[in-house]
């Protein structure tokens, strides 16, 4: 059965990926678990096994039923022999094009021969149906003769087998373990040109040659050569299925490759073997035994198509997830689990750069833990690390408002971001804040201020620093006082008032004639 051949192209859906079921990569090819996705390199399994048995006992099945009524005569229905090449030439093409791809992917020269079997048994289809005589004119086209179709039929059906061997010998004799260079197109081209080229001899050797060729047709009957020489192709058939099968490492394809053996002997024996000519029930059964394999092998390689595009986009969807986490992590701090450095720097540039275009409201707090080093010194760095993230979670809690954003700027410093919010609502929020670290009564009393931990604030506010700079609602801050910087520099500064002042206090930078001053005002 010609289309048994296609069987090759069983579906990787139908195989167990699993790292013990792949083969070993050769030097420099695919990561074993990129291999398993290919019916080319994935190791058949036993379920592989059982589908490819089961189809192969109901295509015995079907021949065994057939062949009892092979020679029954049928009617002449030329119009059969179009339709039924057309799906199988369509069928080849799909079969080439994918392993075409697969060995772009592999480099591997078996693959490249077993794609250009594929193709050229589609070219020799195309012939076949061009020549077949009553089709297209009484004796078909091309200046074929009686012997032309079945004779090319006979190359088409032992060609395949002949190349299915000498692809099981060169993977296993060593010659396919180091993957071709280059990216694969020169070689495609190349095979196809030496196709083509196959294609015309045999088309030559048909027509031109046909004289010189046995006869094993007469009308519309088969000569007496005809069962010899139908029987050696299909046991070259069987044969090719034999060597398939006994390779060392046998892959998905390789499995069904042994099962497309296998058919095509069936196919050949129903169809010119035990029928008597054309246009009997062997004639017609053994082709449509072949139209509905190949109908059913395209369908699972259509699944196994599907298949892999679910498992691109799940890769594509987890990759995605692992972005996103991976630059969650970049942006956290590992101690306090709040926004780092990092986080806060992105943050500021941004806001700071909508201020300046839009004139929208933006605050700045720097707020620093009093005497944090004296802490650490009286009650340890575990205790220390605890204090730190107390601290944070009080001041996670009132950067709640979308763009808000509390981050820790570095040791037992940290920052808060505040879009649209007035510098009245700011120094209320800064107060709030120290009032809700003093309510945690975390102990200290190596701190000069109080007997528990307390933290010091410094403000600024945007909009004055920008209009301060020059940037007025007409004239925009020049670039080089772009940088976020500026703000850091004067909330450090009100930051540091406030410690002068005596810390446990919020300290509001004044933005005046370039220089930043503050005003620390006690909670």
């Amino acid at each position: 059965m010609q289309s048994g051949k296609t069987a090759a192209g069983h579906s990787a859906g139908f195989a167990s990926v699993t790292a013990s079921d792949v083969s070993l990569p050769p030097p420099g090819g695919p990561h074993p678990a990129e291999q398993a996705l290919l019916l080319s390199t994935s190791r058949a399994t036993l379920k592989d096994r059982r589908i490819a048995l089961a189809v192969l006992i109901a295509s015995v099945l079907a021949f065994l039923a057939s062949v009892p009524f092979a020679q029954v005569p049928m009617a002449r229905l030329v119009g059969f022999v179009p339709f039924y090449q057309s799906a199988l030439i369509t069928n080849d093409l799909i079969t080439a094009v994918l392993l075409f791809g697969q060995f772009k992917i592999l480099r591997s020269r078996a693959l490249l021969l077993l794609a250009s079997a594929y193709l050229l048994t589609a070219a020799i289809a195309v012939i076949h149906t061009l020549s077949f005589p009553g089709l297209f004119s009484a004796a078909g086209l091309l200046g074929s003769g009686s012997q032309t179709t079945a004779w090319l039929y006979m190359v088409w059906h032992g060609g395949f087998p002949a190349a299915v061997i000498v692809y099981a010998l060169i993977k296993d004799d060593g010659a396919d373990t180091q993957p071709l260079a280059g990216k694969g197109r020169f070689d495609v081209i190349s095979a196809v040109a030496v196709v083509l080229l196959i294609a015309g001899s045999v088309t030559l050797l048909t027509t031109l040659g046909h004289d010189l060729l046995p006869r094993i047709m007469h009308e519309q009957g088969y000569a007496p050569a005809m069962p010899v020489v139908a029987g050696g192709v299909g046991l070259l058939s069987i044969f090719a299925a034999g060597v398939v099968w006994g390779r060392r490492s046998q892959t998905v394809l390789d499995l069904w490759l042994t099962v497309a053996m296998c058919t095509l002997a069936l196919d050949i024996a129903l169809s010119a073997v035990f029928n008597a000519g054309r246009f009997d029930l062997g004639f017609y059964a053994g082709r449509l035994y072949g139209l509905i394999a190949t109908g059913a092998v395209l369908i699972v390689l259509l699944l196994e198509s599907n298949r892999l595009y679910g498992v691109l986009l799940e890769t594509y969807r987890s990759d995605r997830a692992k972005a996103a986490e991976l630059r969650r992590l970049s942006v956290l701090d590992p101690l306090t689990r709040i926004p780092n450095r990092r986080a806060f720097e992105e943050a500021i540039d941004r806001e700071w750069r909508r201020t300046l275009r839009y004139r929208s409201p933006l605050c700045l707090l720097m707020i620093d833990v009093d005497y944090f080093k004296r802490y650490n010194d009286r009650y340890g760095h575990v205790s220390g690390d605890q204090c730190l993230r107390a601290v944070a979670h009080v001041l996670s809690g009132f950067a709640r408002r979308g763009g808000d954003l509390a981050a820790r700027y570095g040791g037992e410093e940290f920052a808060i971001i505040l879009p649209e919010m007035s510098l009245h609502e700011a120094r209320a929020l800064a107060e709030r804040l120290c009032e809700e670290v003093r309510a945690l009564d975390v102990p200290h009393e190596a701190s000069d201020v109080a007997r528990h931990v307390t933290i010091s604030v410094g403000l600024v506010d945007a909009l004055a620093v920008a209009s301060d700079e020059g940037g007025s609602e007409d004239r925009e801050l020049p670039a080089d006082r772009a940088d976020p910087s500026i703000l850091v520099e004067q909330a450090d500064v009100a930051l540091y008032a406030a410690k002068a002042a005596g810390r446990n206090r919020v300290a509001v930078a004044s933005v005046g004639n370039s220089a930043a001053k503050a005003q620390a005002h006690p909670v």
